[in-house]
């Protein structure tokens, strides 16, 4: 199927209308289909270096989460081995994951899973 435009008038160079009947053109469709980007994450994982008590201080001072939410992330890393951290962009992300670095844990970036 072709997406019709259809144009009122067409003016000549001195702006009068030249022929006042409707014109059709026919313009192919693309056939793309658009669908949004899928978020970025942070991941940080467990390392056998860093203090448990660490790591949530961190994400409560760098993230700015609270004590609650940081113990709880922290504790999947410890048992899960990971946690998702953060989501948005991916330059974000990265911005996110050179912090986690510069505070000596573990992180990672990747798409959010579907």
């Amino acid at each position: 199927m072709r997406a019709r435009v259809i144009r009122v008038s067409a003016c000549d160079t001195i702006g009068r209308v030249s022929n006042p009947s409707p014109i059709e053109l026919d313009e192919p469709e693309t056939g793309e289909v658009t669908e949004l980007d899928r978020p970025w994450v942070t991941l940080v994982w467990n390392d056998p270096v860093n203090l448990m008590s660490y790591v949530a201080y961190v994400f409560k001072s760098y993230f700015g989460y609270s004590d609650a939410k940081a113990h709880e992330l922290m504790m999947q890393v410890h048992k899960d081995g990971r946690a998702v951290v953060s989501s948005g962009p991916r330059e974000e992300m990265e911005r996110h994951v050179q912090a986690m670095h510069e505070y000596g844990l573990w992180a990672t970036l990747q798409r959010e899973d579907a």
